[in-house]
């Protein structure tokens, strides 16, 4: 019997549930970028209105992010996910409801403040369910789930919009949600209770022995914020998660109006497929990069700092997508590898957090960070709008987009050199 068979593997079910939650997750919030175009001409919707919108859903992200991340700690993943997930289908679902700009906010930071829990409970369920060496790779897998949702989107949401109007996108893909609630109640558990979980297993997951003596007390938010490690993730979220945001939302736009030469929503479909099924690679990837150095004897932390500066460096070369010089699937492809790159970042720096602190505080800790991520989104997206809005009244739109994607090179090196430069020697927080 092999050793994987002797151990279990239980823990891979939890991960394809949680993949499952994140590709929803994405599906759901994927759906106004691609409308983006039809907004604009059935509903009078600019960049700048767009952008407000756009804002409102980051800005109650960000909130939502840190309220999410405590009461998960406080009543477990499987209470706090099952609820967050019933929520923000409800929310996703009435977008079908809106007339223009308020109601487009309103459902959007509906969106935004309920889908905030699914990264802190992912990311407390991987550290329930999987030793240090195993983390990244599971983070990787389940966060490429965010990359299918975006896949699936561009390629689902225009054959709906033609069949049944655009109101049908939204009420479809925020009902699959429903779908998940009902198989996360029936399959999951924390390993201690579950029924399906071997000892052997049980003892490979709690084989980092400084974690074995962990206490039950909760730890406090200013408790949190004394740690050092707690303000890196928080940087390295703020300065990078904006860039995944105007990949998101802004992307479908570029395709229309600079590199489309106006292609309509059913038509550039198979570019954003391309992007999102690179960035499925990278996710995983960089998962397995990090995991690989660790067991060939690197510690989780320099595993981390070395993969996370391999990809910083690989998002450079966006900065000449919208050089004159590029097609329009040269520049594509840079976006694919800048994106990818990103998701190899996110799948590592998500895992710094469960290399640096006790389960106990995993889930708080990851939405101080993804707070941190989400107004920094907010803040990129009134750049953005105001930025396109102005050139394109100039009529040179396209110049813009050169100083978005001159900011998308340089923000990862910028927060790795941070996070690099002041972390502290001490890795591992003690908080009992």
């Amino acid at each position: 019997m092999s050793e994987i068979k002797k151990i279990g593997n239980y823990r891979w079910t939890v991960c394809a549930l949680i993949f499952f939650a994140t590709t929803v997750n994405y599906l759901d919030r994927q759906v106004i970028g691609i409308l983006k175009p039809l907004l604009e001409s059935d509903l009078g919707i600019g960049e700048k209105d767009y952008a407000h919108i756009i804002m409102a859903f980051q800005l109650l992200y960000g909130v939502g992010m840190v309220i999410a991340g405590r009461l998960i700690d406080k009543f477990g993943t499987k209470i706090g996910y099952g609820i967050s997930v019933i929520l923000w289908s409800i929310a996703a679902m009435g977008h079908a409801l809106a007339k223009g700009v308020w109601g487009f906010g309103f459902w959007r930071g509906f969106l935004g403040v309920s889908e905030a829990g699914n990264f802190p409970a992912a990311i407390k369920s991987v550290a329930e369910w999987f030793p240090k060496k195993e983390r990244a790779l599971a983070t990787g897998i389940f966060n490429s789930g965010t990359n299918v949702g975006a896949i699936v989107a561009p390629l689902a949401i225009p054959a709906m919009v033609v069949a049944w109007g655009w109101q049908s996108a939204f009420i479809i893909t925020g009902a699959i949600g429903f779908i998940w609630v009902v198989l996360w109640f029936i399959f999951y558990e924390i390993p201690e209770k579950h029924k399906k979980v071997s000892a052997s297993e049980l003892a490979y997951i709690h084989s980092d022995a400084d974690e074995q003596a962990e206490t039950k007390e909760k730890v406090s938010w200013l408790k949190l914020l004394r740690y050092r490690q707690t303000w890196l993730f928080f940087i390295g979220k703020g300065l990078t998660d904006p860039i995944w945001w105007f990949y998101l939302f802004w992307i479908p736009g570029w395709l229309s109006t600079v590199r489309g030469a106006g292609l309509s929503v059913s038509s550039f479909g198979l570019p954003l497929a391309f992007i999102y099924t690179m960035t499925t690679i990278g996710s995983i990837g960089g998962g397995w990069v990090s995991g690989y150095m660790i067991r060939k004897g690197m510690s989780p932390f320099k595993a981390r700092k070395v993969t996370m500066l391999i990809f910083a460096l690989l998002v450079v070369p966006i900065v000449f997508a919208q050089s004159s010089g590029v097609s329009t699937w040269g520049a594509v492809c840079l976006i694919a590898l800048a994106a990818s790159s990103h998701q190899a970042w996110s799948a590592n720096i998500f895992t710094t957090v469960s290399d640096a602190f006790p389960k106990k505080a995993v889930s708080s800790v990851t939405g101080i960070g993804g707070m941190a991520g989400a107004v920094g989104g907010a803040f990129i997206s009134y750049i953005a709008g105001g930025i396109l809005e102005h050139f394109k009244e100039l009529g040179h739109i396209e110049t813009g987009y050169v100083v978005m994607f001159a900011i998308a090179g340089s923000a990862y090196l910028v927060a790795w050199t941070i996070m690099t430069v002041f972390a502290p020697k001490n890795k591992k927080v003690i908080l009992d």
